[in-house]
């Protein structure tokens, strides 16, 4: 929605206050006069307060914030829920769970029960339990739906809370302001504008002028969320592709280290396979080289210049050559063999 004017606001019947007697002092500069003993706000600053609280809104979640859309009044309840699920924002539109924002730990543990119950239900599952505890089952998840139902997505603290009517909005107001995130509310007159970071002076009761405020803030958050959207969504496919960039280097460096490491296993098999080659080569060398007679060593065939076997046949023969010359005797063997001859004689005798 485009920029309201104050024809708009006066048509919603946003400047209507309450009674002059329930108002509350702190809201005095935001009225602008009374009318039969109802105040009448300053539809002025209403259109500036409001513009305001839409570009804050509108830069909270185009830079990815949330905002927490809180009105559980009939006058409010359909329009947040409608609001909220068109900008994807949690919501709560029945009834506040205390300790959502401040105990969000256990808020998320109820949550995350809620996610399972609803699971079992989605599979079938659930009709496979008994009776009674799927009965209880059931009860439990419609109250957590009740309570938790709007923020069943919420994984973390909102940014901000969005709240159309202080009143009944007291736990949320007072939570909010404990964990000091900023709250922009509709204020009526009865209401205390002290805690509230962006003041949005109009009616919380007339349906039109709820509807009104929700529309304008909620369209602001619908066009940031949008506007989010397209650039997460822009981020998360570069990412996609970095990723896959990366992974295709990786694998293609992969695929080299792996090309190098055949080749190098390769080479190394090839570097052992020629090293045993000339090793056996050498070792049939080596056998070959042993198997062949050393040219020093004395051949199996006599020598020409060897001695026979058989004497030379310049060697002198048993028998003496006739003509050769008998040795000279000698004295001693010559009585010896006389000595054996006697004694062998004697012996015969």
């Amino acid at each position: 929605m485009s920029q309201v004017g104050i024809q708009e606001l006066l048509e919603a019947g946003v400047h209507f206050g309450h009674q002059t007697s329930r108002w509350n002092p702190n809201m005095r500069r935001y009225i602008a006069g009374e009318i039969d003993g109802i105040h009448i706000i300053d539809l002025m600053q209403t259109e500036e307060m409001l513009e305001e609280a839409r570009r804050f809104v509108g830069e909270l979640t185009s830079g990815g914030g949330k905002v927490l859309f809180v009105g559980t009044k009939k006058q409010a309840s359909d329009v947040v829920e409608n609001w909220a699920g068109k900008s994807n924002m949690p919501f709560v539109n029945r009834r506040w769970l205390p300790g959502l924002l401040t105990n969000f730990n256990v808020a998320s543990q109820r949550i995350k029960r809620m996610h399972e119950i609803r699971g079992l239900v989605e599979s079938g599952q659930i009709e496979l339990l008994p009776t009674k505890e799927r009965m209880n089952m059931q009860a439990e998840l419609a109250k957590l739906e009740f309570a938790l139902g709007g923020v069943a997505d919420m994984d973390r603290v909102p940014d901000a809370v969005f709240i159309t009517d202080l009143k009944s909005e007291e736990i949320a107001l007072r939570e909010a302001t404990r964990l000091r995130l900023p709250v922009i509310a509709l204020v009526d007159t009865n209401c205390d504008p002290g805690h509230i970071d962006h003041v949005i002076p109009g009616n919380d009761d007339a349906i039109r002028s709820c509807e009104l405020v929700i529309s304008t803030v909620g369209s602001a958050i619908e066009k940031g969320a949008g506007a989010w959207a397209v650039v997460e969504e822009k981020r998360r496919a570069e990412e996609q592709a970095r990723r896959e960039k990366e992974e295709a280097e990786r694998k293609k460096r992969e695929e080299e280290d792996r090309a190098r490491r055949e080749q190098i296993e390769k080479e190394q098999a090839e570097e052992k396979a020629r090293q045993r080659e000339e090793k056996a080569k050498a070792d049939a060398a080596a056998k070959e080289q042993a198997a062949k007679p050393h040219p020093q060593a004395v051949p199996d065939e006599p020598h020409p210049q060897a001695v026979p076997d058989n004497p030379h046949p310049q060697a002198v023969p048993d028998n003496p050559h006739p003509q050769a010359v008998a040795p000279d005797p000698d004295p001693v063997a010559e009585e010896a063999a006389k000595t054996d001859e006697n004694e062998s004689t004697e012996e015969s005798n």
